[in-house]
């Protein structure tokens, strides 16, 4: 067997072998580390020790004694029952079990046990009913622990086919009995001084066998303390690793507010304090020898194309090219009209490039608006100086990266990167997967902005929304969406609503006298783009769509929105959804349907009738669903974390915080990264 180290395979260890290492690594554990940090999710209080004279009905209680006897008795419908007594010196308590017949040969008369459970009441007298049990060896135990399943605070796991709590007990008190010697600190001794941090080693023992409820919290929080510092530590790395050796273009550049001026003189409107303060801190990173790398946050309808036009239009001024690049073609095409209208006025050309909506043309222009396809199309680009990425958690951070490295490869310097979001990102969330990131946040509307009245409408009521609908439509000419989760019907949820079934149905039976049109994701460019025409220009009364109009429509004219099957959206995407209306002067309706409601997704919804901003609510469903659910894992680079929550803000504050600390005070920080890589949740996707 070869020498344990926390990367062997969990199959070496005693206890374990080939057959359950296989079972093992169902549930992600493959070797030793994983095994020690399975953590367990509660613990069961068996922590009082009581004399069998003592014991009280309805109390959960650990006894010590011999068995005196134990048979097995069979029922009339064949199952069994194990009946046994159990006596120490205070006594004897019946003990009893169902369907367990091999204890009486595990559990022989005479053999020393530790029993833990609840005293009820069979067959008309106190009896420990179901216990765990474990054998007292009057030797030395095999592990550090005499009892691991009875007598303390016992951990409860996640379990699957084949493993339980109880076997996994085992081989991680097998796994910290023989790594004892191989458990290093990662901290320096200040770091656990100043943030009151239990060692490693006693971590990892504290919150498997921890003596008391404080002992397993504090084993919690150093280990959680842990897992999000190695995540903002990696973070913190990307962002050396991007500036380091690059240089931009605007390295002499000067007095870009003034070279600014024409572009805020043409627009028929003033910008907020906050986009105001994004602008400066965009030139501010453009000033600088550094390429910038800066996240631009702001909810729906905020106005931050607007602060990125004005980027694109600094860019052009001193000689460079601006790309802005979108995850669909509905988003490419939006920005294309918007920037053609802003740029039209000062003789800047703009054209759009993507799969289906490409023009022929190969000359170099100086604005240019597509998907991805723009990275198809080098010749387009000569001196790329600034790259805008939307909607950027669409785009995986390696692709992001790749995109960078080619447009440096080509020109012999790196463009300024610019990325924007409208998906409302919690802060602790923002300081952990963005923390290679600068942040500017527009934390307030255009003037004018009025919040959509939203409101949770029970199905009996459906009828009544559909003509108060049509009624609105008809008298004051307005528009609306209606938004299904599916393009086609699905097989598993019968119930929900698709885009395709859901739009024949209304335009046939519920507004015949309305002009109804259909958009989805799987329509070809040149029918989006059809489709968004129509609307644009009032042919189209109600657009039935999937959720490909989160992002990307622009109507002033749409003041109401329906959602159907509303509890199988996260509260952001939702807000997301509703800000497609109210971007008018007059006042907008958002109505939410919901299949199968449960209570819990009933307060989850109610949230949106009262609160109006996006970060307050994505918080609300980072607390209640979790970031995977919320944004999905692969799609936008989540961690799967072990124990730490981006809920606790103090943590990942401090967390970061520590990191910071470490990299300027270790000068070996380099080395030690690339040793605890193991250790460190992935957070690129690929």
């Amino acid at each position: 067997m070869p020498k344990l180290t926390l990367d062997t395979p969990v199959q070496y260890l005693k206890g374990v072998g080939p057959k359950m290492a296989k079972r093992l690594g169902k549930i992600g554990i493959k070797t030793i580390r994983d095994l020690l940090t399975y953590y367990p999710f509660r613990y069961k209080n068996f922590a009082l020790k009581s004399p069998i004279a003592q014991v009280q009905e309805g109390e959960t209680v650990t006894i010590q004694g011999k068995i005196k006897e134990i048979k097995n008795e069979y029922t009339k419908t064949g199952k069994t029952i194990q009946k046994a007594l159990v006596e120490d010196e205070t006594g004897t308590l019946p003990v009893v079990w169902f369907n367990q017949p091999f204890l009486t040969k595990t559990l022989a008369p005479g053999i020393s046990v530790s029993l833990a459970g609840k005293i009820k009441r069979f067959n008309y007298q106190p009896t420990l009913i179901s216990p765990e049990y474990e054998i007292l060896s009057p030797r030395k135990s095999s592990y550090q622990y005499q009892e691991i399943h009875t007598g303390r605070l016992v951990p409860v796991y996640s379990e699957t086919k084949g493993i339980n709590s109880k076997y996994l007990r085992k081989i991680i008190a097998q796994a910290l009995k023989e790594t004892k010697e191989i458990i290093n600190e990662i901290f320096p001794r200040q770091i656990l001084v100043k943030y009151n941090l239990i060692p490693r080693r006693q971590a990892l023992e504290k919150i498997h066998f921890p003596e008391s409820k404080a002992a397993a919290e504090a084993a919690r929080h150093r280990l959680a303390f842990e897992e999000m510092f190695l995540i903002q530590l990696q973070a913190l790395e990307r962002r050396l690793s991007w500036q380091k050796g690059k240089k931009s273009f605007w390295t002499k550049l000067s007095s870009p507010q003034e070279s600014l001026a024409p572009f805020l003189k043409s627009l028929p409107f003033s910008l907020t304090k906050s986009q105001k303060k994004a602008i400066k801190e965009i030139i501010t990173d453009i000033k600088k020898p550094k390429p910038m790398n800066r996240l631009l946050q702001g909810d729906v309808g905020s106005g931050k194309t607007i602060v990125a036009a004005a980027a694109a239009y600094l860019t052009v001024k001193n000689g460079f090219q601006a790309a802005l690049m979108a995850p669909t073609e509905i988003l490419a095409f939006q920005h294309y009209q918007t920037f053609k209208t802003l740029f039209s006025p000062l003789n800047i050309p703009v054209e759009i490039i993507s799969h289906s909506l490409r023009k022929e043309t190969k000359k170099v222009v100086k604005i240019t608006i597509g998907t991805h396809a723009l990275l198809h199309h080098e010749e387009v680009f000569s001196n790329l100086g600034l790259l805008i990425i939307d909607e950027q958690h669409r785009f995986g951070v390696l692709q992001r990266g790749k995109i960078i490295q080619q447009m440096a490869q080509r020109q012999g310097f790196f463009p300024h990167l610019l990325t924007m979001t409208a998906t409302p990102i919690p802060r602790t969330v923002t300081l952990t997967l963005h923390g290679d990131l600068d942040l500017s946040v527009i934390d307030e509307l255009p003037p004018g902005r009025k919040p959509v009245a939203t409101f949770v409408v029970p199905n009996e009521d459906r009828e009544k929304c559909y003509r108060w609908l049509e009624k609105e439509i008809k008298e004051k000419k307005i528009q609306a969406f209606i938004v299904c989760p599916f393009v086609e019907p699905s097989e598993t949820l019968e119930t929900v609503k698709a885009a395709k079934e859901e739009f024949k149905k209304l335009q046939e039976k519920v507004f015949p006298n309305l002009k109804l049109a259909l958009l989805h994701g799987r329509m070809k460019g040149k029918e989006k783009k059809a489709v968004l025409e129509k609307l644009q220009k009032g042919k189209i009364d109600i657009l039935v769509s999937t959720p490909v109009v989160e992002v990307g429509i622009d109507l002033p004219n749409a003041t109401v929105m329906i959602i159907e099957g509303a509890d199988r959206f996260g509260l952001a995407q939702l807000h997301q959804l509703r800000g497609r209306v109210g971007r008018g002067e007059r006042k907008s309706r958002c109505f939410l349907f919901a299949e199968n409601p449960t209570q819990k997704a009933l307060i989850r919804l109610k949230a949106l009738e009262t609160i109006h901003q996006g970060v307050k609510l994505a918080e609300i469903d980072l607390k209640l669903r979790g970031p995977g659910e919320i944004y999905g894992l692969k799609q936008h680079g989540f961690p799967k974390l072990k124990i730490a929550t981006f809920t606790d803000f103090a943590l990942v504050s401090q967390a970061r915080e520590a990191a910071k600390e470490f990299i300027n005070t270790d000068p070996l920080w380099q080395k030690k990264i690339t040793h605890w890589k193991a250790d460190i949740p992935a957070i690129l996707p690929n």
